[in-house]
């Protein structure tokens, strides 16, 4: 017993070990209402930069995780937002958070999709920057949970992406009913035509030890590795990763991270100076920022070793103990960091959509600056 207790104190210990943290949370300057509602639950965006370097898209719910998609567009970086934009009427039907991405085909046509999931998992199509869309359509005989969390084009194969999503029995077939105790599986699909179709998913990963879901995709610099960052919804463990160094084909066991990259729905993209921002909501235990919208700054290669990373970036501070930071994160032209995220901003009131701006430069200097 006495040598269960010091494990576990020993595992507090190591949770709270903080690298450094920047604090910009307070830092309203830097803040842009993406959506507000009076009384209205408002989350999950995703976004998209689109090739002009400026004009960004966002979609999310309107309600908790799920509920009719909205769209809103930023001409200048996220600084404003416009209107909500005309969408397919069937977007009121969604049934899940929806996810946003950018696709090319062979022929260089480039396309936005809208994924809803749940079954069956759905997919609307734009060929005009989002000022039109094809209504949502059962994209096959299957579904999951928030489909999909990352999309990533396949090394030299033009108009061939890899995407990923999860599913806890639920979902995945009509009428499937979970197990007990629940297995969650993380799934892999493939299109070959540049977004317009995909195939049916595979599995990579299923158990029910340990609860590993919402996949967020990064790829190493040279473009030969892929990292899967997940989840652990029980709460119990870190979050967690698994590697694929030939474009999917096979993945490694799942191995934890550390506490400074424990958290939900990581989405990581790179700055010019070749650093990672990931975004995310904290869920280590222990840690003085749990529940808050955090941007970790490190490298590609602290991924694999388990390394903690440079340092931390509160960018909210959530009224909520939990609800907030599904996120959407873009580097601009001139490698200011866009974040874009929901959260419970003021006390009382129900969460609305923000979009933080930063750089790294100006974080490095906070950090060696102590202000």
């Amino acid at each position: 017993m006495l040598r269960v207790l010091l494990l576990q104190v020993l595992l507090l210990q190591a949770l709270r070990a903080e690298i450094p943290l920047v604090d910009l949370a307070s830092e309203t300057a830097r803040r842009s209402v993406v959506d507000r509602e009076e009384g209205q639950y408002l989350g999950h965006p995703t976004t998209v930069l689109l090739e002009d370097g400026k004009t960004v898209l966002c979609v999310y719910p309107k309600g908790h995780g799920k509920g009719a998609i909205q769209l809103k567009r930023s001409p200048d970086g996220g600084r404003t937002w416009g209107p909500r934009e005309p969408v397919p009427d069937n977007w009121a039907t969604s049934l899940e958070t929806p996810t946003l991405h950018r696709v090319i085909d062979a022929d260089g046509r480039r396309r936005l999709i809208v994924w809803s999931g749940l079954w069956p998992a759905r997919l609307s199509v734009s060929e005009d920057d989002g000022r039109t869309w094809s209504p949502l359509k059962a994209a096959g005989d299957w579904g999951g949970i928030v489909v999909m969390g990352s999309v990533e084009a396949v090394r030299q194969r033009p108009g061939h992406y890899l995407a990923w999503f999860h599913d806890d029995g639920r979902f995945f077939s009509e009428g499937a009913k979970p197990s007990k105790p629940p297995e969650f599986r993380l799934c892999q699909v493939r299109s070959e035509d540049g977004g317009r179709t995909w195939s049916r998913p595979r599995t990579l990963w299923s158990g029910s030890e340990i609860h590993l879901c919402e996949p967020g995709a990064v790829r190493s610099p040279d473009g030969r590795t892929l990292v899967l960052l997940l989840r652990e919804n029980r709460r119990r463990k870190p979050s967690h990763r698994i590697v694929s160094t030939d474009e999917g084909a096979t993945w490694s066991d799942p191995v934890e991270l550390p506490a400074s990259l424990t958290g939900d729905r990581h989405t990581a993209k790179y700055t010019p100076d070749g650093r990672l921002v990931i975004s995310f909501r904290d869920t280590a235990q222990g840690s003085p920022t749990a529940g808050d919208w955090i941007a970790w700054v490190g490298r590609f290669e602290d991924l694999l070793q388990g390394r903690e990373g440079q340092y931390r970036i509160r960018l909210g501070d959530n009224q909520h103990a939990w609800d907030c930071a599904y996120p959407g994160v873009e580097v601009l032209p001139d490698g200011t960091v866009l974040a874009t995220t929901y959260g419970h901003w003021d006390a009382g009131k129900p969460p609305y959509i923000v979009s933080v701006r930063f750089t790294l430069a100006e974080t490095d200097r906070r950090l060696s600056t102590g202000r």
